[in-house]
Parts: structure tokens; C-alpha cells; sequence
């Protein structure tokens, strides 16, 4: 386990500089957000809107609302936090800008994802994201863990990202619309259309890779090889709740049927009880913070698979109060790493008189994470048991697995804030002091903020939470009240259970975590699993290209013409399309001569050992196309066909002199399998032609450049006017293909002789 970076070093002038703008970048977010507050609270929703890229109909275009309003809060308060925790923590390292710039860059990304009301651009910010955390997670790169987990990390979101994309673009052709403001009215449309079933898994894809959902977990824990600062943040207010965050949005439109319920359930409390398990096994803070990452991301998930007030309200408000504490005790852990040179529970111990404020910190993020009153988090917990109850599908079920994790979120809670700091003095590599005031600064007023919040809870409850409430729910949903007393009743009890079962967990943690680490040896790993998928995928790769890339280009070509016929005439025969010869009365004696002559080109080419008599045998097929476009009244075509036609032979004959020089023996080897391709390829393309030749033409498109060479264009050659107006770019490509062709071709052929051999 890595220790906390050394501070021994000095920041640069350039460098404290560099820390310092981010965080102000970091707290004019912030307040900005924070002017919308009121409007949010009153039920606006704030859009703005431009044209992005007018010739599709796409707009860059922000939205405002109570959902988006929270994240965008979260995103850049606790961003400004982490960023000033940063300050300290990364000083001296050589790469302290560099830092601060992906930082500041994956803030500003999921700040645009979730202010998106475009799915497009929602789209851009969600890969943006996955690259800026891919830089993070990677940021010491000299380890192999690093990049590993960096690399991992992005596969596996950026895999996701790509389902999504699908998902974007099918649910964008069903809508007629890629605005999520737009889509949100169309949510009976989608889901009574036959690609919903489809669009749903692509979205589900998408959010359950980013937010690290069974059985795409495994990402997330390895993500702490990032630096602390990192981790806060990423486990937080962003990456990880982008999912989460997608699923909000898209509640309205996909909700509320039976596949969306129990897919997010079962997904959800899976996620949830898999993860409290995991955590508790872990002896490093680190790790045991990512695993409840993992149980809160599950319940999340778990509350908006239902479409009742009780459900949503208490995602709403665990989305706040897991943000709160879990940045506030990311930063603790590392703020310890930084005093004592550790993170090993079993190695801490005593630190309350050495560290008070970091104790004191520590325990009021605990203690809301614990879901003791009056902390925020004692609402939290109230809320989900009301919601869990309220689930219409299995609500014994659903409790019973949010009763379990609240239990092993405690122990977990525990692990973090009650043993290192009380338990018995131990012997850690560096003397244990107070972490300087930059690290403190986040831990203190998150953990204040999760106290003050839960004491008065109308803070966030009008601004905040009900808005939020409103932004996902597809009905009239009214949210519920938040209090810290309702009365005794059932959810109460099921938090007295929880509190209890919690405690005799934490008692026999050590017993616990022997016996899970022996479940857990016979069980099979996904991380080791995906180590293997990747195995897989290398070794497959190695056989495809042993069997492609032989370095013979006779094979190249070979696999190149059997791909295009085994998809082309494959789909000619699978469809039907091929209507047969089509009628041939009425072809004249020029006609025949021209056939006769292409034929004879052919025949010379197929049986001759000579490279100058083969490229004259095409030269005379080229000759007879060049005569069907006399005869079919096409002479501007003819020139340029026997232009190019005389080109070729000229440059071959001039290149044939540099190619080194056959023996009569060896002659043109695989002669039969080349004629059999050439036949088979040939085949193929008539029946093509005469597909097209013989069914109905759609002249829209000649019919539009006759009317518009001359009109828009001043042409009076359409085919000239097509080539260098209407695909004036393609044209471009195609002159510098054959200039980047030509040029090598050149290099190739200016060496000498025997280098060609």
C-alpha cells in the first residue's frame, strides 16, 4: 500500500498558483449554482440553449432543474474541498499542475453531463468523463497497479459508453428528438414502442458500467490505486454517480415497468449486499470506503427501480447524505495516511490524542453514515425503510436487504472512525500529529453540514430535495416530509434493529472477516475474471492475425475478395434480390464485338507469363468499358476511362523495369484458385448490376443535380459539377489517397534493384 504523497518538498510559486485557480474556478461554480437555488425551490426549470450542429437538428443545450441543481452543488462544492485538500496533500510532487488541470477538467465534464438536456452532448461529457478519471486513476503512472486499474476503469466504462451511444440513437429516432426536457413528455410513446426492451438494456449498460453495478463492480475498489484527493471525489460527486444520475434522468421515460423494477431491484440489492459484505473484510480505509461506495450506489439504484414518493424522496436525500459523508471520510483516511504513514486498520490505533479535530471530524461523518439521529443520515436511513416498505414487487425483501447493508454500513462506519482513533496505541511509521489545516478543512464542514442538515432538515428539503423529487418522477409524485421524529413505527423499529444487529457485527468483526475470507477463496474472483476476458481477447487477436497478417499480400487480397463475396453474395442469395438474366433481344453486333473484346482482354491476362502482355490484357478490358460509355452516350466518361486506362499501362510498364525478373519455371503461381476468385468476384458484381438494372430506379437524386449544376453550381457537366461541387471533399480524399499512394509507390520504386528482391 502506498504511504501519502512526501510534502517534504517544496510547491513552486507556478505550482501553489496552478492549486489555487482551480479552487476558485471550483467555489465560482459553486456560487453561481447557488443563485439558482431559489428560482429551483420555486419550481422553474432554467434551459439555455444553441445550435450545435444545425444541419442534424442538434442544439448544445443546459438545463436547470432539482436534480440537476444537486449534482451540479455537489459536483462543485465538494469539488472546491477536495481541490484545497489537494493543495496539501500533492505539494512538492512534480506533477502538481498536471494534477490540478485533470482535476479541474473531470470536474467541468461531469458538470456538463449532468447539466446536459441534449443526450448527444450528454454523451461527449459522458466519455469526457472517462477519459479526465482514466488520467486520475493513472496519475502514478510509474506503478503498474495504476495503470492497470486506470485501464481497466476505462474499458470497462468505455465499453458502457458505447451501449449507450446505441441507446442514445435509437431512443433519439423513436422520440424524433435527442432533448431529455422533449423525451421526458414522450415516456408512454417509448415505452410502448417495440425497440424499448432494446433501448433499455443500452441505457442500463451504460449506467450499471459507470456506477459500478453487479456485475460490473469490480472496477471501482481497484480505482483507489488513484491519490486520495482522487478517490474523495470520484466515490463522492461524480464519476461513479453519473449512472446513477442517468438512471434519475431517464426515470420519467423508461420507469415503470415490470423489466426497469425488478432489473434495478435485484440489480440494486445484489450490488448492495455483496459490497457491505466486501467492505467489512477490508483491512485498509481505503478499500472499506470503496466497498460502501458500492452499497450506496446499490441502493440508489435499488430506490429508483420504484415509482412511489417514499422511494424516490429517500434516494434523493441518501444521494446528498452519502455525498456528504463519504467525501468527508475519504479525506480522513488520507488526512491519516498523511500523519501516520499508513491506512492498515490493524497497524492504527490511539490517534484520538494526537489527531482531536480529524477524531472529531471523523466521528460526526461516522456517525451520519451509520445512520445515528441527529445526523442527516438518520433521515436517510428512516426514508429508505419507508421506501423499501412501499415497494410494491417485494418490499419484505427489498427492507430485509437494506437492513442487512445498514447493518454492515455501520460496522464499516466503525472500521473507520471508532478503531483507529480509540482503540489501544500502536506503533505506526511516522509519529501521529495533526494533519496541517488544507486537509482538514473538508472533513470539518461536510461532517458539520451532515449534523446541521439533519437537525434542520428544511434546509435542502424545499430547495433541494423536492425539486429533485419532481425532476424524476413521471407522475405527481409528492415528496415526503423530512423528520428527525415521526413517531414510533415500523421504519423506527427496523433502525433499532439495525443499530443493534450493527454493534454485535462490529463486536465480532474479526470473526466475521476470517470467516468471509474463507467464503471468499471459494468463490470466483471478476476481477480475476476479467483478466482472463482480456487474456481472451489478446490471444484471439494473435490468432486472427497470424491467420490474416501472413505478410503475403497474394493472402491479403485472397481474404479481402473472400469477405466481399461470402457478404455480398451471401446477402444476394439470403434476400432473394437476384431476379435472374434479364432479356437480351435487341443486343446489336457492336455490342457483341465489344463483350468479345473485354473477353479476349481477360483471356490474355488469365493465361499469359508476361507482367507487360497481363497489364496490356487489362488495358483492352479497360478499352471496352470505355466503348459501352461511347455507345450508352457517355463520352465524357470514355475519355476519362481511356485516359486512366493508358495511365496504368505507361506507369506499370515503367514500374515493371524495377520489379525484379520471374523464372520461366515459376511462371504465376495459384493460377486456378486466382481465376476461380476472379470468376466468383466477377459473378457477383453482374448480378449486382443486373439487380439494380432491372428493378425500379429512384431518380430523386439525378433528377436533383440536373435541376441544380446549372442553377446552383454553373455547371453544365453534371458529372464534372457532382465531382468537384456537390462532393467537392470526397473528391479531396480520393486525389490525396492516390497522392499518398503515388508517393509510395515512388519511394518503393527509386531503390535499387536488388532491394526489391
Amino acid at each position: 500500500m502506498a504511504a501519502a504523497q512526501d510534502n517534504s518538498l517544496p510547491t513552486s510559486p507556478g505550482q501553489a498558483l496552478a492549486g489555487w485557480v482551480s479552487v476558485l474556478i471550483s467555489v465560482a461554480f459553486f456560487v453561481g449554482f447557488w443563485q439558482a437555488l431559489g428560482p429551483v425551490g420555486n419550481g422553474e426549470v432554467l434551459r439555455w440553449s444553441w445550435e450545435w450542429v444545425p444541419s442534424l437538428g442538434i442544439s448544445l443545450s443546459f438545463l436547470i432543474d432539482g436534480l440537476s441543481l444537486s449534482f451540479a452543488l455537489l459536483i462543485s462544492g465538494i469539488g472546491a474541498l477536495v481541490m484545497l485538500y489537494s493543495t496539501k496533500y500533492l505539494a512538492g510532487h512534480k506533477h502538481f499542475a498536471r494534477f490540478f488541470l485533470y482535476l479541474t477538467l473531470f470536474m467541468m465534464a461531469m458538470l456538463g453531463l449532468v447539466l446536459s438536456d441534449n443526450l448527444l452532448s450528454l454523451f461527449v461529457f459522458w466519455e469526457l468523463t472517462s477519459i479526465t478519471s482514466y488520467l486520475l486513476i493513472g496519475f502514478s503512472h510509474t506503478s503498474a497497479d495504476s495503470r492497470r486499474s486506470a485501464l481497466q476503469a476505462l474499458l470497462v466504462t468505455g465499453g458502457g459508453g458505447l451501449a449507450l451511444l446505441a441507446g442514445i440513437i435509437l431512443i433519439g429516432w423513436v422520440a424524433g428528438t435527442y432533448e431529455l426536457s422533449e423525451i421526458r413528455a414522450q415516456g408512454d410513446l417509448i415505452r410502448e414502442h417495440g425497440l424499448y426492451l432494446t433501448i433499455f438494456v443500452l441505457f442500463l449498460l451504460g449506467a450499471f458500467t459507470k456506477s459500478a453495478q453487479i456485475p460490473f463492480h469490480f472496477w471501482l475498489p481497484n480505482a483507489m490505486a488513484a491519490p486520495t484527493p482522487v478517490s474523495a471525489y470520484l466515490h463522492s460527486a461524480t464519476m461513479v454517480k453519473a449512472g446513477i444520475y442517468l438512471l434519475a434522468r431517464m426515470h420519467p421515460t423508461l420507469a415503470e415497468t415490470d423489466v426497469w423494477l425488478w432489473t434495478l431491484t435485484i440489480a440494486g440489492s445484489a450490488t448492495a449486499v455483496f459490497a457491505s459484505f466486501m467492505a467489512v473484510k477490508q483491512t485498509d480505509l481505503k478499500q472499506i470506503l470503496a466497498y460502501t461506495t458500492l452499497m450506496a450506489l446499490g441502493t440508489l439504484t435499488l430506490f429508483l427501480a420504484a415509482d412511489t414518493g417514499y422511494a424516490i424522496t429517500a434516494a434523493m436525500t441518501f444521494l446528498i447524505v452519502h455525498s456528504l459523508y463519504k467525501a468527508a471520510l475519504f479525506m480522513i483516511a488520507g488526512a491519516v495516511d498523511h500523519s501516520t504513514g499508513t491506512r492498515e486498520i490493524d497497524r492504527l490505533g490511539g490517534l484520538a490524542r494526537a489527531m482531536p479535530i480529524t477524531t472529531a471530524a471523523a466521528a460526526l461523518a461516522a456517525l451520519s453514515m451509520a445512520g445515528f439521529p441527529p445526523f442527516l443520515g438518520f433521515i436517510g436511513k428512516e426514508l429508505k425503510y419507508y421506501g423499501a416498505l412501499a415497494v410494491q414487487s417485494e418490499p419484505l425483501l427489498v427492507a430485509g436487504a437494506v437492513l442487512l447493508a445498514n447493518a454492515l454500513m455501520l460496522v464499516a462506519a466503525g472500521l473507520v472512525a471508532f478503531r483507529p482513533f480509540w482503540r489501544g496505541t500502536h506503533s505506526t511509521p511516522m509519529t501521529p500529529h495533526e494533519a496541517p489545516w488544507q486537509l482538514l478543512a473538508g472533513p470539518v464542514i461536510l461532517a458539520v453540514l451532515g449534523a446541521l442538515f439533519g437537525i434542520n432538515s428544511d434546509l435542502i428539503a424545499n430547495t433541494l430535495i423536492k425539486p429533485g423529487v419532481a425532476a424524476i418522477s413521471s407522475g405527481e409524485l409528492e415528496p415526503v416530509e423530512l423528520k428527525l421524529w415521526a413517531g414510533i413505527n415500523l421504519p423506527l423499529i427496523l433502525s433499532g434493529i439495525t443499530i443493534t444487529l450493527g454493534i454485535v457485527l462490529l463486536i465480532v468483526h474479526r470473526r466475521m472477516r476470517a470467516f468471509l475470507l474463507a467464503m471468499e477463496a471459494r468463490l470466483p474472483s471478476f476481477d480475476r475474471g476479467w483478466d482472463k476476458f482480456l487474456d481472451g481477447m489478446k490471444a484471439t487477436a494473435a490468432w486472427q492475425t497470424r491467420i490474416l497478417q501472413s505478410g503475403v499480400m497474394r493472402y491479403y487480397l485472397y481474404v479481402i475478395f473472400a469477405t466481399l463475396l461470402v457478404a455480398v453474395g451471401g446477402t444476394l442469395i439470403w434476400t432473394g434480390a437476384f431476379t435472374g438474366i434479364p432479356d437480351i433481344q435487341g443486343v446489336q453486333v457492336k455490342h457483341w464485338v465489344v463483350v468479345f473484346l473485354i473477353l479476349a482482354g481477360t483471356a490474355l491476362t488469365t493465361i499469359t507469363n508476361s507482367r507487360i502482355a497481363g497489364i496490356a490484357g487489362l488495358g483492352a478490358v479497360g478499352i471496352g468499358v470505355a466503348l459501352i460509355f461511347i455507345i450508352y452516350s457517355a463520352p465524357d466518361v470514355a475519355i476519362t476511362q481511356l485516359l486512366v486506362e493508358t495511365l496504368i499501362v505507361v506507369l506499370f510498364a515503367v514500374a515493371a523495369l524495377r520489379l525484379p525478373m520471374l523464372k520461366p519455371e515459376d511462371g504465376f503461381p495459384n493460377r486456378k484458385l486466382d481465376a476461380l476468385f476472379a470468376t466468383a468476384i466477377g459473378a457477383v458484381v453482374a448480378a449486382i448490376m443486373i439487380t439494380v438494372t432491372t428493378g425500379p430506379i429512384n431518380r430523386r437524386l439525378t433528377e436533383y443535380f440536373e435541376q441544380s449544376s446549372w442553377i446552383d453550381a454553373y455547371g453544365r457537366n453534371i458529372v464534372n459539377v457532382i465531382l468537384v461541387d456537390f462532393r467537392a471533399l470526397d473528391t479531396f480524399g480520393e486525389i490525396a489517397v492516390v497522392a499518398v499512394a503515388g508517393i509510395a509507390a515512388w519511394a518503393i520504386l527509386k531503390g535499387p534493384k536488388e532491394d526489391a528482391k
